[in-house]
């Protein structure tokens, strides 16, 4: 039998509303609730009852998000279903972190928030924009990043599908010189050029924030952003740089298939991640816990 791996997405994933009906149906799940909302007061209410725009920002997305992502977590877990590797996309690195023991609930909540403030000011300092390019190579799109002044590749998500950070009037360019090359490029619904030399004062931050959390060893395999490959002794310097670097997500992903990962397990609102990996292998078994009945149909397909 091959092994599972729990994924975590990252902003652009949250919904309002979401997490609600998992603090309804599951005790653990609200007890994650809890937990946030003792460290972070309102955080509950604004998942379930925030608009959209409100969730955008990132200060509120990434603790929100993080939230729901543990809580569902929480109710897997209570399900008897567990993970034999975990990652997570840029902010849902920390969620898997987090399932794999090397921060508590608590801490993580602390951290994330703090994070989510950082990037927040680094966005705000600089006009900037995050794009994802479509039906071109890495090697094509480094090509036009180095054309212009401040356009960095940063998410390397799937086969065809890369996201730009930069500049955001050089944007606009960048994707004309896209267009030309024969590619596409849709301007993401985010507000800072992650991931990029932009984000470097929130690395900075986030590493101050890191040298005081208590970090344990993992105790399953977990992929770093970063390096592709599970985190070993270096988990403070690799997970704070992840902020001003790229995300390697396609390499994280058929290495853990490597390594005899046979089925993904996204847990949290939407499948991004799974339609990301169903572009890398096509081959593996995928699932999606969003609500409680994601849940059922997950327990009966792996007979749990």
């Amino acid at each position: 039998m091959g092994k599972i791996a729990f994924v975590f997405a990252d902003q652009g994933a949250q919904a309002p509303g979401m997490g609600k009906e998992f603090y309804e149906a599951s005790s653990a799940a609200a007890a994650v609730f809890a937990a946030a909302d003792s460290i972070r007061p309102g955080t509950s209410a604004q998942c379930f009852e925030a608009p959209d725009e409100e969730l955008q920002e990132t200060k509120n997305t990434q603790p929100c998000l993080y939230t729901v992502e543990m809580a569902i977590a929480a109710a897997v877990t209570d399900a008897g279903i567990k993970a034999d590797v975990t990652a997570g996309f840029s902010l849902g690195e920390l969620s898997a972190l987090t399932y794999a023991g090397t921060m508590n609930l608590e801490d993580g909540i602390k951290a994330v928030s703090r994070r989510a403030e950082l990037m927040q000011v680094c966005a705000e300092q600089q006009d900037t924009a995050m794009a994802a390019v479509i039906k071109l190579s890495n090697e094509k799109i480094r090509e036009l990043c180095g054309q212009f002044s401040h356009m960095y590749p940063v998410n390397f998500n799937c086969p065809g599908q890369t996201s730009v950070s930069g500049d955001a009037e050089e944007m606009v360019r960048f994707a004309d010189a896209v267009k030309e090359a024969g590619g596409r490029a849709k301007i993401l619904k985010v507000n800072g050029a992650f991931h990029s030399p932009y984000m470097s004062e929130a690395a900075v931050g986030f590493a101050e924030v890191l040298a005081k959390t208590d970090l344990k060893t993992p105790s399953i395999p977990v992929y770093a952003n970063r390096t592709g490959v599970p985190y070993h002794e270096d988990i403070r310097d690799t997970l704070a740089s992840q902020i001003d670097h790229p995300v390697l997500w396609e390499e994280i992903v058929r290495n853990m298939i490597q390594e005899g990962v046979v089925t993904f397990i996204e847990l949290g609102p939407g499948k991004t991640l799974c339609g990301l990996i169903k572009r890398i292998d096509p081959d593996v078994t995928l699932f999606h816990v969003s609500v409680p009945e994601d849940l059922e149909a997950l327990k009966q397909s792996i007979a749990i």
